[in-house]
């Protein structure tokens, strides 16, 4: 630890968990005198090259006084950082103030020189962008506004280290120097780089939890049964392309069920990629030590006995994540179901699911174990029986999400060109914020649906570590599907929804063609279509009679009919149905459904198993449950396929999870054939899958999901933008919000403050003038003018006009008089009761807009009207702050009782342009001043033309930590 003569005390905030470029994983700390053996150490291990590139001279040792100058920071205008892995040291980094002639200085000075060593074996792994993005945000905290360093122009590497970390720059070339100095201010550019190389990195280390070369099992028994064992016995039935070993201390044999078997992971002579550990929880530490000194370099913990237990567990818990993360490794679990991937060149199941799911092309994140055997079990039994082969491309199961999380995943999901559609089951958010953001990007590229459990109970589940938000679950959903997740209610409408956006295109509008052989189907289907807000056309009854022919022509109608987006096919067993009779159906609805690739089908069937059975044999490359019919033809899209000419040219389909972020590539191979590598499509007869369903009201519910997110795809292709005003003083704002701070913290702005504060935004409040005695009431309403309205302002009447507290249109003093003597009169005394005199607002439609930072989700705008009904019927929509033009169109309009605002029952619309004006200077000013920390503007009376704020009432705070704004870090454990 630093000495007490230092100028400030040790910085444990500055310690971090970050994952470098090839997913492995370091510890960012401060140097301290403690760490002047590891740093010798560690520059022994450096070559003369990067010694040369660091001190511009060939320099074999530090000397005593420069590890003495290395080792001791004041922590403010001399700071060192070290990335450690197992406790050493593999790279450091350092600033000194300087002054304009670039002395030594303290502050007000702020610039600062900054320099790097990163020890060869480690270089090219991003260790030093980790470190710029650390040291930086440690400037900054120290008043630094500004790097320069000076690198030769042979030291390319570190040169390409500033330039390519997206701050503003400028560079000169001096005495056989480059000399770069560069703001630290992040910027667009600057938080876009950070971003990627977090993308880039979390994502890879994900990849090496699901994709390794060797996988080792501790703790797999001799007898059949246990956690251990049957992990070992699912990889190795499951075909794991790598290389496989046991590894328990009782073994004593030299295999175990033909799998190498040691005795500890140190006997094997070859390097493993992933352990999964499955001993009992006071041995892990002793597995995970092993592990990190073999350069194993990811867990899957199955093991129980940690957060789920209680706090000692919890404790356990934590330590295993630290421990972990000293050797670079990263986590899945613990408590774990387990990891699969259905890749052909990997074949992993890691799990205790017993049989390895079909090949497909959805994923699939699972926090609860019990959940994913459902999913995986549900996904097995419909993408094979009813749908064809709708199979998972990688499935992983969390359980206390202590380290990989839900985000981790969909960083790997996100340009994982064996991933179409992203389901996932969450009991918590961790980060929301950051949830939040990395959604809204994969859902702009494949569809993602999630279903959250444990909404209602108040607290996270036993295991999860996540930050308290003070915002109801209906917020939190409501800004997930602001980012563009569907967001559904339970595992069978994930289910659902996952099987149509797999392999059906995404609807073109909310226009749905109905047609069938049972008129009283597709009336229920039409009624399902007007409940979840699609606009159905009148469906059309083929009658029972109806043939394979008749249902090929309709549905061939109705897909080229411009009135429609999305056809729903109803049907019913017919008399004596046969199997021929099945497929030829099957057949007739595929080949027209590959008429007109752009809309999507679905199917409703009333147990009809066997046109389910036909749709898959129609539709797929599935093996086929029993034998087709006697004398009926084999379905043209069958196992037969397998075995086509894969130099055959094939034509590709438009699909939900089409589009690609531009790294992925562009053709996708079908569905039955996830493969990492190239692989022959389908030949061009070949048809996307029919999803189908057992009941009209869960077909509806998936097509309507569906065309929600198709609306919120092409909404998102032109997003809005955040207006500038020109009567915005931000400064003079920001200077007021620091004077009113210098009193205190959590400060709720008085009335004059508040309008001074809000008028600096153009945000103009009507003055409510006291009204201690009738007199001042009187002297009040002069000084307004007449007509008046009376308002009690206390805590249990304020806004509730409901209760009589407040007195409208009063246009003298007698009538003024009068109404004050009621108020007393009913509710008590004036200083009880806080009377205000307010001018009378042009008539109009009352509503509440309002603003708060949540410690999790971030900065939140709120709207909806003014009213106990609204309140009571939780009508408020969100969005997250920064609001855009067209985030204010659309949070007017997306509340239920919107139709007041324009012109409901023949009343006049109101001004909703000036209420969304409001809304986006109000997003400003929480944007602009983070330590506006709550806004309320309630009651805003719009009226036909402009409208009037009432009400208002503004907090302010010390500015939280933006963890979304700064250097990439792991969360703490």
């Amino acid at each position: 630890m630093q000495t007490s003569s230092d100028r400030h005390e040790y910085p444990a905030h500055w310690e971090a968990d970050v994952v470098l470029r090839d997913g492995g994983t370091a510890r960012i700390r401060p140097i301290t005198i403690d760490d002047a053996d590891r740093l010798v150490s560690f520059y022994e291990q450096v070559s003369a090259e990067s010694k040369y590139y660091r001190f511009f001279a060939p320099y074999p040792r530090l000397s005593a006084k420069d590890v003495h100058r290395f080792t001791h920071h004041d922590f403010v205008d001399r700071v060192g950082l070290a990335a450690t892995v197992g406790g050493e040291f593999i790279a450091t980094v350092r600033y000194d103030r300087i002054n304009a002639d670039g002395l030594p200085a303290s502050a007000p000075a702020d610039e600062a020189e900054v320099a790097f060593l990163v020890q060869d074996a480690h270089q090219g792994r991003g260790v030093a962008s980790a470190l710029l993005e650390h040291i930086a945000a440690v400037a900054r905290e120290r008043g630094i506004r500004r790097f320069a360093a000076e690198v030769l122009p042979a030291n390319t590497k570190m040169i390409k280290v500033f330039t390519d970390a997206g701050y503003q720059q400028k560079r000169h070339f001096e005495d056989g120097v480059v000399r770069l100095e560069f703001d630290l201010e992040p910027t667009d550019r600057s938080l876009a780089v950070q971003r990627a190389r977090e993308q880039r990195a979390e994502a890879r280390s994900v990849q090496r939890l699901l994709a390794p070369g060797s996988v080792v099992v501790i703790g797999a028994g001799r007898t059949p049964g246990g956690v251990g064992r049957s992990v070992l016995t699912n990889l190795r039935d499951a075909g794991f392309t790598g290389r496989l070993y046991a590894v328990n201390k009782a073994l004593h044999e030299k295999e175990l069920d033909g799998v190498p078997a040691h005795r500890c992971v140190r006997d094997i002579d070859e390097p493993v990629d992933l352990a999964v550990v499955a001993v009992p929880a006071p041995l892990v530490p002793e597995v995970v030590a092993e592990c990190g000194e073999h350069g194993v370099q990811g867990l899957v913990v199955v093991s129980a006995g940690y957060a789920e237990s209680g706090p000692e567990g919890r404790e356990r818990q934590s330590e295993l994540v630290r421990q972990a993360r000293t050797y670079g490794m990263r986590i899945i679990g613990p408590n774990a179901f387990g990891v699969i991937n259905t890749s052909p060149e990997v074949r992993l199941n890691a799990s205790l699911a017993p049989q390895m799911p079909r090949p497909g092309r959805i994923g699939l994140f699972a926090q609860s174990g019990a959940i994913g055997i459902a999913l995986l079990s549900r996904l097995h039994r419909r993408g094979g029986g009813v749908t064809g082969v709708t199979g998972v491309s990688t499935f992983v199961s969390s359980g206390n999400r202590a380290d990989v999380s839900g985000n981790d995943v969909l960083q790997y999901w996100y340009d994982d060109p064996d991933t179409d559609v992203a389901l996932m089951y969450l009991e918590s958010i961790g980060n929301p914020r950051k949830f939040t953001r990395l959604a809204r990007r994969t859902a702009a590229a494949k569809p993602l649906v999630v279903v959250q459990g444990a909404r209602h109970g108040g607290a996270a589940p036993q295991g999860h570590a996540v930050r308290a938000t003070r915002l109801p679950h209906a917020t939190v959903s409501a800004l997930l599907r602001q980012a563009g997740v569907i967001r559904v209610d339970t595992i069978t409408e994930l289910v659902d929804a996952g099987l149509l956006l797999a392999r059906q295109p995404l609807p073109p509008g909310p226009r749905v063609a109905i047609l069938g052989n049972s008129e009283s189907l597709g009336l229920l289907t039409y009624d399902a279509c007007l409940a979840e807000g699609l606009r159905p056309l009148p469906p059309l009854d083929l009658t029972t009679g109806a043939s394979a022919e008749d249902f090929h022509g309709a549905l061939v109608r109705a897909l080229t009919d411009d009135k429609c987006d999305a056809v729903v096919v109803t049907a019913i067993p017919a008399v004596g149905e046969t199997s021929a009779q099945d497929a030829a159906l099957a057949e007739a609805l595929r080949s027209a459904a590959a008429s007109v690739p752009a809309k999507p089908v679905l199917v409703v069937h009333v147990e009809l198993g066997g046109l389910a059975e036909a749709l898959s044999a129609a539709a797929s490359t599935a093996p086929q449950i029993g034998s087709t019919a006697p004398g009926a033809a084999r379905p043209p899209f069958s196992a037969a396929h397998e075995r086509r000419d894969p130099h055959r040219p094939a034509e590709r389909l438009p699909t939900a999870g089409a589009a690609r972020p531009a790294v992925a590539g562009a053709a996708q191979p079908p569905l039955a054939e996830a493969t990492r590598r190239p692989v022959p499509e389908d030949p061009p007869t070949a048809s996307r899958l029919i999803p189908a369903y057992p009941a009209a009201e869960r077909a509806v519910r998936a097509l309507a999901q569906a065309v929600k997110y198709a609306q919120w795809r092409r909404d998102a292709a032109e997003p809005g933008k955040v207006p500038e005003y020109e009567d915005i003083d931000e400064k003079g704002a920001a200077e007021q919000i620091d004077g009113l701070l210098a009193r205190g913290e959590g400060l709720t702005l008085g009335a004059e403050e508040t309008c001074g504060l809000l008028g600096r935004y153009g945000i103009d409040v009507r003055r409510a003038l006291p009204a201690p005695t009738p007199d001042h009431a009187v002297a009040a309403a002069r000084a307004l003018g007449y007509p008046v309205a009376l308002k009690t302002t206390a805590p249990h009447l304020r806004h509730r006009a409901d209760l009589g507290g407040v007195r409208l249109d009063l246009a003298d003093e007698e009538q003024l008089r009068r109404a004050y003597a009621e108020l007393t009169e009913l509710f008590g005394k004036p200083e009880e009761l806080r009377p205000v005199v307010q001018a009378m607002a042009p008539r109009g439609v009352d509503t509440v807009v309002r603003a708060v930072i949540d410690p999790a989700a971030g900065a939140v705008l709120s709207f909806g009207l003014a009213g106990a009904a609204s309140e009571l019927l939780g009508d408020t929509a969100h969005r997250l702050i920064p609001v855009t033009d067209r985030d204010a169109t659309s949070l007017v309009r997306s509340i239920r009782t919107a139709p007041l605002l324009f012109g409901w029952r023949g009343s006049a619309p109101v001004d909703t342009a000036a209420l969304e004006e409001l809304m986006l200077r109000v997003s400003r000013l929480v944007h602009d001043h983070p330590e506006v920390v709550a806004v309320s503007l309630e009651p805003v009376v719009v009226a036909p033309r402009g409208l009037s704020v009432l009400g208002a009432t503004v907090r302010l705070a010390r500015a939280p930590v933006r963890d979304d704004l700064g250097p990439r870090t792991l969360p703490v454990v």
